[in-house]
C-alpha cells in the first residue's frame, strides 16, 4: 500500500475585510474595558477633601487669621479616642484656658474624617459634662482617622485641633 501523501493547508489569505475587522474588534475591546474602568471610578470614587479647592484659596488668609486668634488664647484641649464595650469609638475632650480653669459657655463639635474614603467620615456628637469637659461617641470602624475638634461660642470657632489617631 502506498503511503499517503499529505498535503499541506495552504495558508489562510490575508484580506483587506479582515484586517478591517481586526482592527474594529481590536478597538472595540479597547473601548469596552475602559467603559468598565470608567464605571468602576465612577461610582466607586469616596471624594476629596475639599470639593471647592478654589473656595478654600480665597479663605485662605481667614483661616490663617483664625489660626493666629488661637493660638494667642494658649488653650490646652485634649482628646482621647477609645473603644467601649459595645464597641463605639468615645471621644472625652477636656478644655482648660492659659491658666489651667476650665472653660465654659462653649459648645463642642468632632468629627472622625476618613483619609480616603468621605462616605466614611462619622460625626460625633459631643454633650458637655461641665467642667470644660465633653464627651461623645460613634460608630467607626478599625483604622486610620483624622480627628477634628472644633471649639464654638455662638456660631464663631475659637479652637480648631487637627489629629492623626488610629482607632482599634
Amino acid at each position: 500500500m502506498p503511503a499517503a501523501s499529505v498535503q499541506p493547508k495552504p495558508p489562510r489569505e490575508l484580506t483587506g475585510r479582515m484586517v478591517l475587522l481586526y482592527l474594529v474588534s481590536f478597538f472595540f475591546v479597547v473601548f469596552a474595558v475602559n467603559g468598565i474602568m470608567m464605571r468602576a471610578a465612577i461610582f466607586t470614587f469616596g471624594g476629596t477633601e475639599r470639593t471647592g479647592a478654589y473656595q478654600a484659596g480665597l479663605n485662605f488668609g481667614q483661616e490663617m487669621a483664625a489660626a493666629q486668634r488661637q493660638q494667642a488664647l494658649h488653650w490646652q484641649v485634649a482628646g482621647q479616642l477609645t473603644r467601649d464595650a459595645a464597641g463605639f469609638a468615645v471621644l472625652e475632650v477636656t478644655a482648660l484656658d492659659d491658666k489651667g480653669a476650665a472653660l465654659s459657655g462653649l459648645s463642642a463639635r468632632a468629627r472622625l474624617a476618613h483619609p480616603a474614603d468621605s462616605r466614611l467620615d462619622r460625626d460625633i456628637a459631643l454633650s458637655s459634662l461641665g467642667g470644660g469637659r465633653y464627651r461623645g461617641e460613634a460608630d467607626a470602624t478599625r483604622g486610620h482617622w483624622e480627628l477634628i475638634v472644633d471649639l464654638y461660642r455662638g456660631d464663631e470657632r475659637l479652637f480648631r485641633s487637627r489629629s492623626r489617631v488610629t482607632l482599634r
